[in-house]
């Protein structure tokens, strides 16, 4: 099944495609287990493409910006993937997943693809498995994959793990330059840029540009000898785009003169092998048979401050540590 499956996704199908997120998304066991199967098979396809992240405030305009950019680059000569994660409801796990509608002009381009999909809760406004979708992009032949995240918070920690570039995106109303100010955005970002920079807003974009790059220049630069690069666009009337896509090429040719991509890469893999590791050993504590017969009684305890919550998982811990000792 894995071949065939594979062999489509290689062949641009976007039914295999889609069909192979899909597969890579689920949390159901056996699914897990092809979609394993499916990735070490496919994993020599990947890795060729320029792997960008994007993130902003509500409001930002980041799919106008994702949507303009994709269509510049496609009329470049690019293929263009773009994993959007919509944010769920904690209640029903359901999502919104209208980044297809707003990429209108987008998505109907034979060369583009979009994916939203739902964060599912996850920390970061990442899917859990966006790191997977993206190398089956790559495999089905996009060379530029854009992931769009929910918004500013622990998304930039999170993208970072994920891509070759991160790309922040501001407005010049609501304040956004000053949430570019903090020091943790700023410190992860590759590339700001002042997006609705048209009508009678272009004074209060360049004005928002010029305060961000004075407040870079007074930030430790994500890498040795690099400094981030502040502009300003249009996603409306399209204005600053190919400056924006030259800044983007720019930065990723740099990583590879400098031999800095496989490095980053190899440290995002190794991250991501612990990020398994954790969530595989937390699936495995969870059904224990042990965690659940005495967990109900210590939450009892732990809801009603009789019990702290550290106390209350050495307990759990040291019981499945003493019996798969003896």
């Amino acid at each position: 099944m894995t071949s065939t499956l594979a062999d489509g996704v290689r062949k641009g199908d976007r039914r295999a495609l889609a069909k192979a997120i899909t597969l890579v998304e689920s949390e159901r066991t056996d699914h897990r287990v092809i979609a394993s199967a499916l990735l070490d098979e496919l994993l020599p396809n990947t890795g060729g493409a320029i792997r960008v992240g994007v993130s902003g405030a509500p409001g930002s305009g980041k799919s106008s910006v994702i949507e303009a950019l994709g269509m510049y680059a496609i009329a470049a000569g690019h293929r263009v993937a773009v994993l959007a994660v919509d944010p769920s409801s904690t209640l029903s796990g359901g999502s919104i997943l209208g980044d297809k509608t707003r990429m209108a002009e987008l998505g109907r381009q034979p060369d583009a693809y979009i994916r939203p999909s739902p964060s599912g809760g996850t920390l970061g406004g990442v899917a859990r498995r966006t790191r997977e979708a993206l190398l089956v992009c790559e495999a089905a032949g996009f060379d530029l994959v854009l992931v769009e995240t929910v918004g500013v918070g622990q998304s930039e920690v999170a993208v970072a793990d994920l891509v070759d570039l991160f790309l922040l995106i501001s407005s010049p109303t609501g304040g956004d330059e000053l949430q570019g100010i903090k020091r943790g955005i700023m410190e992860l970002a590759d590339i700001i840029v002042v997006n609705k920079a048209d009508g009678d807003l272009l004074g209060a974009a360049n004005l928002a540009a010029a305060d961000l790059r004075n407040a870079v220049h007074l930030l430790r630069p994500k890498r040795v000898g690099w400094e981030v690069q502040v502009g300003t666009c249009s996603a409306l009337e399209g204005g600053g785009i190919e400056e924006l896509w030259t800044l983007i090429t720019d930065a990723h040719r740099r990583l590879v003169s400098d031999n800095e991509l496989p490095t980053l890469r190899s440290h995002q893999a190794t991250s991501w092998l612990w990020d398994e590791v954790t969530e595989a050993l937390l699936e495995r504590f969870r059904r224990d048979p042990l965690v659940h017969g005495r967990l109900p009684e210590l939450q009892v305890e732990v809801a009603a401050g009789r019990l702290s919550p550290r106390a209350a998982s050495a307990e759990l811990l040291r019981a499945v540590v003493a019996r798969d000792e003896s």
